[in-house]
């Protein structure tokens, strides 16, 4: 199981730490102790509250990369079978889904509450506007 730290999950949900003990405090998140006795709430659990609001992401690998399309969340599911496995991100309101190979994400150990970052580098992006009225 994930465990995040208070001021993490605060940040990966874009609200503040007090917001977080709040929730805590409504029975929304689980608080638990770390190993350092470091108030932490369940990765699970995070994923719960960010797919139910919206709320841009800071990226958390805080590494340079040429794909300017990055996206911060958390992971929401992973399903994996023989080679392959999809990988489900929530990225504040957006959903992102990356199919990868299975020894992949094994090394990465992603599960769900795991926070990564997803990176879209493409040559072609379709924009879409609705019709006038």
């Amino acid at each position: 199981m994930t465990e995040l730290r208070i001021s993490d999950a605060a940040r990966f949900l874009g609200v503040s730490d007090d917001t977080v003990r709040r929730w805590v405090a409504d029975g929304k998140l689980t608080q638990r102790k770390d190993a350092s006795n470091r108030a932490v709430v369940d990765g699970r659990e995070l994923v719960a509250m960010a797919q139910s609001g919206p709320g841009a992401l800071d990226d958390p690998t805080g590494v340079t990369s040429s794909a300017r399309n990055r996206f911060a969340g958390l992971v929401t599911n992973v399903v994996m079978d023989g080679v392959m496995a999809q990988v489900s991100l929530q990225c504040g309101p957006f959903r992102v889904v990356s199919l990868m190979s299975a020894e992949a994400c094994r090394q990465l150990e992603l599960e769900p509450g795991s926070l990564a970052t997803a990176s879209v580098k493409a040559t072609m992006v379709s924009i879409d506007t609705a019709p006038d009225r």
